[in-house]
């Protein structure tokens, strides 16, 4: 299938006509899981797998919040490709993040020459991969769950303890390479095509250019703003869904739903109950939205400054980006469910679909919880206390 996406064309007017192709069918592939292979490609396609990419090395060097509005376009249809188009960029700034220059170089090049398109096998809580060194190479063996995007990637970002040091190493692993087997095990109620299951490696070898050379890095502030990256991306699938859900209910409500019995108008638009739960969506979601705006601007600011980045610059952005995580999960979780209520019973029948926004908000919003995060934004509040980085701030 061919769109026929053309590179001089806008990077949003591109990503709003994949997401019109996307819309065609993502009730059906939410109900179905798996891989949505067709729509990988399509993404693959239209180029936009290299935005963020800096031009000297073959992208269109466009910031982060240009990953982000794209995030939240695609979410408005389907939230699973909108995480797998987000987390495609976590898992290749890394190398950026925390990497040699060569790495950087190396790996940004040859995304944008074959638009690899990124998978992670890396889930920090879980250290279930062992390796260990022969000679000039490493050996994986073990499985990592929520491994989201790894079916049909090119490319795994993949992290391991060494069996003999017990030091933690990430590294960069072909999906294709011998060993390495992805599993059609990801069966959750929402998100269902971002195939987030599991990983098996057994004797997967993997270069030392490949391994992630943190020498330099790893006592730099920049190298610690993946879970910023990480929220703010989940922010933006919060607010893109539930403004899909409002869409999806309007067309309902103005051409489905019937009128309730007791309410003396011809129409349920002329309901002024429904009229009025509109107007209370719109005024949650906007005011959620804007905050995710404002922080979207912290990220390209510390994005910009790399390596100088201070910590002060960190946490300040750190505590922004928690504030409008929090802000889009409840927003979302809340307008996602009650959309029912300006729909009616009918709306309800698993044909429509219309309860994936719910699903795919609250699977994500229960992998970092929210009172984490509130206690990182009220502990500067009150105490002026920075959130520390771990892997989840």
């Amino acid at each position: 299938m061919a769109l026929e996406l053309k590179e001089n064309q806008d990077y949003m007017e591109r990503a709003r006509r994949l997401a019109r192709e996307f819309a065609k069918d993502a009730v059906e592939r939410d109900k179905a899981g798996g891989t949505a292979k067709i729509q990988r490609d399509l993404i693959r396609d239209s180029g936009l797998l290299r935005l963020l990419i800096p031009k000297e090395y073959g992208g269109d060097g466009q910031p982060w919040s240009s990953v982000l509005r794209i995030v939240r376009e695609f979410a408005r249809t389907d939230g699973s490709l909108a995480h797998l188009f987000g987390y495609h960029f976590i898992m290749l700034t890394q190398i950026h993040l925390k990497g040699t220059p060569e790495q950087k170089a190396y790996f940004y090049r040859e995304t944008a020459k074959h638009n690899w398109f990124w998978g992670n096998s890396s889930n920090p809580i879980e250290r279930s991969i062992i390796g260990h060194r022969e000679g000039e190479r490493y050996f994986l063996n073990g499985k990592k769950t929520f491994s989201s995007g790894s079916p049909d990637s090119d490319v795994l970002l993949v992290s391991w303890l060494d069996r003999d040091s017990g030091k933690y190493y990430d590294g960069v692993v072909p999906t294709r390479r011998p060993g390495v087997n992805v599993l059609d095990d990801w069966d959750n109620i929402g998100q269902r095509q971002t195939g987030s299951g599991t990983v098996v490696f057994d004797q997967v070898w993997i270069e030392d250019h490949a391994i992630v050379d943190t020498t330099a890095t790893k006592h730099k502030v920049f190298a610690t703003i993946v879970p910023i990256l990480s929220q703010i991306i989940l922010a933006n699938i919060f607010i893109g869904s539930a403004e899909g859900a409002i869409a999806e209910a309007k067309q309902y409500t103005l051409n489905q739903s019937r009128p309730f019995l007791n309410s003396n108008v011809e129409k349920a638009s002329q309901d002024p109950y429904i009229i009025r739960l509109y107007g209370d969506f719109w005024v949650e979601l906007a005011s959620a939205a804007s905050l995710v705006d404002k922080a979207m601007e912290k990220v390209d600011r510390i994005w910009e400054k790399e390596f100088d980045l201070t910590e002060e610059e960190r946490g300040d952005c750190a505590v922004w980006v928690a504030a409008a995580n929090v802000a889009a999960g409840k927003a979302g979780l809340d307008v996602s469910q009650r959309i029912f209520e300006v729909m009616g019973a009918r709306s309800t029948a698993s044909k429509y679909g219309f309860d994936r926004f719910w699903r795919n908000i609250r699977t994500h919003t229960l992998h970092n919880p929210a009172e984490y995060k509130l206690k990182n934004v009220g502990n500067w509040v009150l105490n002026d206390q920075f959130p520390k980085p771990d892997f989840y701030s």
